[in-house]
């Protein structure tokens, strides 16, 4: 194995080399599962830790590795054990607000060339679930792709009616139904993955995305919960995040589901996802526009006309909003821990008078 096989590229040989650490070697984060890490190389996969720079030097979760990084290592006991140095920069990134009141950024994984989003056909589709992982798949600069899942317990009719449901969401995005229990279920999204890029399976619990990846490896390698009877639902499975090579090469990364996915200063991406109101604001009558309340609005009149639905136009208020909102608390926060820093440093300065 190389390590182009596992996604490594001049892009990422320039970043080292920047790092000017001719004593280290470059390994690939693979698993994270709270302070223990697992890193792979050419040759094999060992665990690792940080250097305590890194450990007590990050001033956010930002700053540590995740499941998708490059890093640079140096290796101990004849190979077996991995200490990390240096993160290499972030081509592409999943994260999201950290769940619950804190206004800090949790690192999902990054290096991802595709993000999948899940959905299950075995649940009414919620459209605005898809809305916001595209906006964190757009925001990371990620490729995203519409996976929907257990198609096999919805007729042929119903499927086609949600995949044009999800057209209009986002026109041009790709969208493979998928099965897990049909012949050739996978055989679609099996043939869009290509040798040494990263794919990372996303979506809220229970809409199966573990038992893909099962299934994509060929054998019951992660732990699945079964279907609950009152809602044919699966119940949440992955507690962690881990990087898979398969068969064909591709590399794959199963993440946990997400019970919140806030979003924090996201107006570029949110504006990318939803593309036809930010073309119609082309056409509104004030460049500052905020499509609430202005006369002159080409969004509101569009709504109005039926041009775009209510409920679409109020999603991406509502996001719009909250990523403004969480916006100035993060910068706020940020400067409050700036100020305590430069207090904490001038204390010291002192007390080594």
């Amino acid at each position: 194995m190389e390590l182009s096989d596992l996604g490594y590229d001049h892009w990422f040989q320039q970043k080292r080399e920047q790092l000017q650490r001719p004593d280290c070697d470059v390994a690939r984060i693979t698993r994270v599962d709270r302070d223990r890490y697992l890193v792979r190389n050419e040759r094999n996969e060992v665990q690792a830790e940080l250097t305590g720079r890194m450990s007590f030097g990050a001033e956010s979760s930002q700053d540590l590795p995740c499941v998708g990084d490059w890093v640079l290592v140096q290796y101990h006991n004849d190979g077996a054990f991995a200490i990390v140095h240096e993160l290499l920069p972030r081509r592409t990134y999943l994260r999201r607000k950290a769940a619950g009141r804190n206004v800090e950024y949790q690192m999902i994984a990054s290096n991802i060339d595709t993000g999948l989003i899940v959905q299950s056909c075995g649940d009414r589709l919620n459209l605005r679930s898809v809305e916001r992982y595209l906006v964190m798949v757009n925001e990371g600069h990620l490729e995203p792709v519409i996976l929907l899942s257990k198609s096999d317990l919805v007729s042929a009719e119903d499927l086609e009616k949600r995949i044009a449901e999800i057209g209009l969401v986002q026109g041009g995005t790709r969208i493979i139904p998928i099965s897990s229990v049909t012949p050739g279920g996978l055989a679609a999204l099996e043939r869009s993955f290509k040798k040494g890029r990263t794919y990372s399976l996303l979506g809220p619990s229970g809409v199966g995305k573990t038992t893909v990846l099962n299934r994509l490896l060929g054998e019951e390698v992660f732990e699945t919960n079964p279907v609950r009877d009152k809602d044919g639902r699966g119940r949440h499975t992955t507690a962690r995040r881990q990087l898979t090579i398969l068969d064909n090469g591709a590399l794959l990364v199963d993440t946990p589901g997400l019970r919140e996915l806030g979003v924090i200063a996201v107006s570029e991406s949110i504006q990318e996802s939803f593309s036809e109101i930010r073309e119609l604001s082309e056409a509104c009558r004030f460049n500052d526009c905020t499509h609430t309340t202005e006369d002159g609005c080409a969004v509101l009149q569009a709504v109005e006309r039926g041009e775009v639905s209510l409920q679409r136009y109020q999603s991406y208020i509502k996001l719009r909003k909250e990523s403004e909102f969480h916006a100035l608390s993060y910068l706020e926060r940020r400067k409050k821990d700036r100020r305590f820093g430069r207090m904490i440093k001038a204390v010291k300065k002192q007390i080594r008078k």
